[in-house]
């Protein structure tokens, strides 16, 4: 089959199952790199403003909190996993269960950032205040941003779960939102060790 410019997108959808590719696990992965190349952009202009131009500020970053808040975000990639592993072995009882532990701990996640959010706005850190409040609330906001869109989609899978939606042949709508989870977990890491260990 030849793919050309002027592909169909039921070419591409032909050429996909030919390969043994799911277009929708596809696409993502697509949407992933595209969103590596975003915070890219975002943490090496974080990175720039903090070598070259050091703010005091960054001292009043709660480390115990966020390492905390991390620690909650992390385990909620844990849940996903079991939840993936337990829609997979047709337990749904589990399934929810731990898909709703995710909502919980990606929900504790939010409310510490925004118990930190209002903490730096108390101290004179704001949006526009320096260099560094825009930079810091560019970049952690709009990794907040991700993790309620996660949070939401999350509720979402499992009303679906819920209304039996998904089974042991049929499990791919939460492994693609499985796979968005774990891409923001992994973009925290990044984030927590840039900002507030170096």
């Amino acid at each position: 089959m030849s793919l050309g410019a002027h592909s169909k997108p039921e070419d591409l959808h032909r050429a996909g199952k030919a390969l043994g590719l799911d277009h929708t696990k596809l696409g993502m992965w697509f949407f992933l790199a595209s969103e590596v190349m975003f915070f890219g952009g975002l943490i090496a202009t974080f990175t720039h403003y903090k070598l070259n131009h050091p703010a005091p500020e960054a001292a009043a970053l709660d480390v115990v909190l966020v390492g905390i808040n991390t620690l909650v975000l992390l385990t909620s990639s844990f849940t996903v996993v079991r939840a993936l592993a337990a829609i997979q072995e047709g337990r749904r009882g589990a399934f929810l269960t731990y898909l709703g532990r995710t909502i919980v701990l990606g929900t504790a996640f939010l409310s510490g950032q925004g118990y930190e959010f209002v903490s730096l706005y108390r101290d004179g850190i704001t949006l526009t205040s320096t260099l560094f409040g825009s930079s810091f609330f560019t970049l952690t906001g709009f990794h907040g941003l991700h993790v309620l869109v996660g949070v939401i989609w999350a509720v979402v899978t499992l009303l679906r779960g819920a209304r039996g939606r998904f089974s042991p042949t049929d499990f791919m709508g939460v492994e693609i939102f499985g796979l968005y989870w774990h891409f923001v977990d992994v973009v925290w890491i990044v984030l927590f060790t840039v900002i507030y260990l170096l």
